[in-house]
Formats: C-alpha cells, structure tokens, sequence
C-alpha cells in the first residue's frame, strides 16, 4: 500500500464470525508505527455485517509504516500491513501543508506545517440527514469560490420527538444515524447513514471545506423537539465521539463536542476527553454555547482547545461577548460561532453588510480562530418554499436552501478568508494603543490590520515596531484602493465616501 502524506487510506478488516452488538462490544484499534520510531494509534469503526475499517494519515512526508491491529475477536486481531510514503504533487492545502491544530499561542488555527490558517464557517446543521450529493456538491461549489473553509454540521438528527419519512427529498424527511435515538439512547447503529454521510463529506472535504463534527446537539436541534444530547448517558456519548474520530479523523476535521448548551453537561466532558485520547493528528476540539450561557465550561481542560459563544437570533452586534471570552484564561481559541442567521424571519434581519460588519468586528474583539456566517433555511436545509414542519421564528421568508445561498452577506463573510489569505495571522491579537481606532489586531513586528466601519482617518499614535508598507483595502469587494506608508505620528486621510475599509500594514514582499 501506498500513499503521499496527509491523504486517507483505509484498511478493511472482517471478523471471523458474527459478533453480538459490534458497535457497542467490540474494541479494534491499529497502531502505526514508522521507520523512525514514531507510532499512532487509530480506532477501527464498525460498518456493518462483518466489516470494521481503519482509516490513516501519514502525517511524515515519505517513509515506512508498519501496522499491527489488536482486538478479541478473530480476523480483526494480529492483523498486519505496511504503508509506504512519498510527496505527490498536490494543491490541496490540507494535502500540502497537514491537518489544522492549534498554534503556539492557543490563540489561532494553523497547518501541521505551521502555515497559518484562519477559519471561514458557514452554518448547515441539517446537511448530513437532510441534503443529497448532488445537493452538497452545489452548496461545496458555492461556499469554496466565496472563500468558505469550513460548516458546522450536526452529524444526526438531533430531535427525539421528530417525524418525518426516511427520505431527503421528501417534506420533512431526514435519514436516520441510530434507530434508538428517540428513546434517548445511540447504541443502535444504522452503517448506511454514515456510508452516505462518508461521501458528503468527502465531497465537502474535495472542496477544501472542513466538517466542523457535532456529535449530537445539546440546545434547541432541528426543530425543538427534545435533543438527545443532554439525555444520552455520558458513556453512549463518548463512544459515538471515538466512532466520529475513527470515521472522520483522517481527513481534515474540527470536533464540536457540545453545541447550544451550557457547556456543563456531563455529555460534553466525556465526549472531549474521549476524543482527546484517540485523536493521533490533534485536531481542534472545543464548545459552542448557547446565547445566555457564561462560555467558560472546561476552561483548564487539557482537551479543550477553543470555545464558541452565540449572540442570538434578534439582529445586534456583540462583539463584546468576544472581546470577554479572550480574557479568559487558561487561553483557548475564541470566535463568535453562531451570529444571527441572515433573513431570520425577515429579508432585512442581519442581511447584507450587516453580515461583513459582524465578522471584522468580531475578529478584530478576539475571534481569531476565524469567523462563522449562517443563512435562514440553510442551517435546516429547507427543501421548499413553505415547506411545513420548521419553527417559524428560524425561518426566512421566503426559498429554500439553494435560494439562500445567493445571499449577499455570505459574499462578505467568505471574502474574510481570501483577505486573509497567505498573511502570518498566526496568533494575532487584538491592539487599540498603534493606532486611533478602535478595531484592530497585530502581530507584533509582522502585521497589523484595522477595520475601519466609516472609513475615517487613520492616525498611528505609537511605533510598535509596525511595518510602514500597507495597503487599503475594500472589504466588500477584496480589492484594493491605495497602497502607501506610514510612520508614527502621520495620517492616512479618511475616505469622503465614509464606506468600510481594511488598511494592512506588512512588510513588502521580500524584505
């Protein structure tokens, strides 16, 4: 077997005979060990009948790997194989540059490479049980030419009390990941959900667009009917995490271990920690909260690597509830994970600009991990123009999912990333002392940005060793307006139009 580094490759293995309950009673891991000593270990997962597979990625860029599975059960244990790895060409990023973990810092997201990385999210809860593959190749296209790089996802329907067919085209249907789900339990595992989950997200993943994985949803779900995720017992919960982590964890991932809750539910810390233990590639794992919940849960947990507050669904600008969460400490990685979703209820509730506003102001408080954008109908994949059985006070006026995807903010949240794009955002910080204004982020000697909502002028009151090189930039478009530069004490003149603009200040290239 062959492979470059970072690229998927699966082993099959098939037990000697049936086994009882072979998602709940049965443990099968493999540990990959390389020419130069280094091992990983990696969690089989069951997919039906008598087949387990595991799925690696080397993250070394050429060399051997020899494997070894354990198990109780025959044809699963002392299994054995060898990986060899050499670079292919490629223009993935994640292909090229390795998974994202978190930087030194704590503060951003970066390559296993330490190529820096700024998250992009969109919100499409409903696309795992919901959306078809031909559907998530429409919305993949969209979200990568935007500039999107990753999408919340909840990875079943959550809703204990929720009905429908089991079909994804119908009115109300969804598919189903565990047939005991609405008794408040997740042991009853149904393989071809995730068999067809496993080529949307691939689908997702050749887009460059990483699945942000949530468990199973502790806030309001779908559509309000009694989540699962603060009834399951805490044990069911960790063992679906290590399946996520054994299914997915080969590919580019982000663990979303609680979602819309507190962050104080017992679900939560068992499924962190258990991802923590089986994760070999340290990708970021972390909480999402409610909008009136204190986002500190597991602050000083060594499995927690950011937290995500929510500022509600009614249209207003918190950025505050960023700028506290940075303050806390041990530092984890903070954003804003869940924005009001543009034409909630009504077409002019957080739409357009509104949108490009929320995430520079968000960034610039402390949401360097990155920003995250939701659209009404999106995040439920709502099929038709009034189709029936959603809550109402979530839905967009009018249109389905595919309507809103031409939504104009989601224009101006996916430029964020290709602004950003090859800038050294590693770690940056929130700075109002360089300049006289009140929406910035440095990193000391390297960048500074600021946001200017009014495009007033910009004076740079002290030399913290700034670069002088910038440029302007006009965030509704990407392009830029004028380049100069700048020391302490001098003025770059406000814009007579007073629009928003980005001024960058980094060094030439080659300097």
């Amino acid at each position: 077997m062959t492979a470059g580094p970072w690229r998927e490759v699966e082993i099959v293995l098939t037990a000697g005979h049936d086994v009882g309950d072979p998602y709940t009673g049965v443990e099968v891991w493999a540990d990959f060990t390389h020419d130069d000593g280094v091992t990983l270990r990696r969690p089989a997962f069951y997919d039906g009948g008598r087949t387990w597979r595991v799925r690696f990625a080397s993250p070394l860029d050429r060399g051997r790997w020899r494997w070894r599975t354990t198990s109780a059960v025959a044809g699963l244990d002392d299994v054995t194989g060898t990986l060899d790895v050499a670079p292919t060409p490629t223009t993935n990023p994640f292909h090229r540059h390795g998974f994202w973990r978190m930087s030194p810092g704590r503060r951003s997201l970066q390559h296993a490479d330490g190529t820096p990385a700024v998250l992009v999210a969109d919100t499409a809860w409903a696309l795992p049980w919901r959306a078809t593959e031909e559907e998530v190749r429409v919305y993949a296209q969209d979200r990568r030419d935007k500039g999107f790089n990753a999408v919340l996802l909840m990875s079943v329907q959550p809703d204990m009390r929720a009905v429908g067919p089991r079909d994804r085209s119908a009115d109300e249907g969804f598919d189903v990941g565990f047939e005991d789900l609405p008794a408040g339990h997740i042991n009853d595992l149904n393989p071809a959900y995730f068999q067809y989950l496993d080529r949307l997200i691939d689908i997702l993943v050749e887009h460059g667009i990483v699945p942000v994985l949530q468990p199973v949803f502790q806030g309001f779900g779908w559509k309000g009917l009694d989540v699962a995720g603060t009834v399951v017992p805490p044990q069911e919960y960790a063992r679906y995490c290590r399946y996520l982590v054994a299914r997915y964890g080969a590919r580019p991932a982000i663990y979303l271990v609680g979602a819309d809750g507190s962050g104080e539910e017992p679900q939560i810390g068992a499924g962190g920690r258990e991802v923590h233990a089986w994760d070999c590639y340290a990708q970021p794992t972390g909480i999402h909260y409610r909008p009136h919940a204190h986002a500190h849960a597991h602050q000083d947990a060594d499995w927690l690597d950011f937290q995500w507050c929510q500022t509600g669904h009614g249209g207003e600008h918190v950025p505050e509830r960023v700028a506290d969460m940075w303050r806390n400490t041990p530092v984890k990685a903070v954003a804003n994970g869940e924005p009001t979703y543009e034409q909630t209820r009504h077409a002019d509730v957080a739409s357009g600009w509104w949108q490009g506003h929320e995430a520079w102001s968000n960034l610039c408080a402390g949401s360097t991990m990155g920003v995250v954008y939701g659209a009404a109908n999106i995040w439920q994949w709502v099929h038709r123009d009034g189709e029936p059985g959603h809550a109402p006070y979530f839905l967009g006026p009018a249109g389905s999912w595919r309507d809103a995807l031409s939504h104009e903010g989601s224009t101006y949240v996916g430029l964020v990333g290709r602004i950003l794009q090859g800038l050294p955002t590693t770690d940056m910080e929130p700075d109002w002392e360089t300049f006289l204004n009140p929406h910035g982020l440095r990193v000391p000697g390297r960048l500074q940005i600021l946001y200017q909502p009014h495009g007033g002028a910009l004076r740079m009151m002290h030399d913290h060793d700034t670069p002088r090189h910038y440029r302007v930039i006009d965030p509704r478009t990407g392009k830029s307006t004028a380049s100069g530069q700048l020391s302490a004490g001098e003025v770059i003149d406000e814009d007579v139009s007073r629009e928003p603009r980005l001024v960058i200040f980094q060094h030439p290239a080659g300097s």
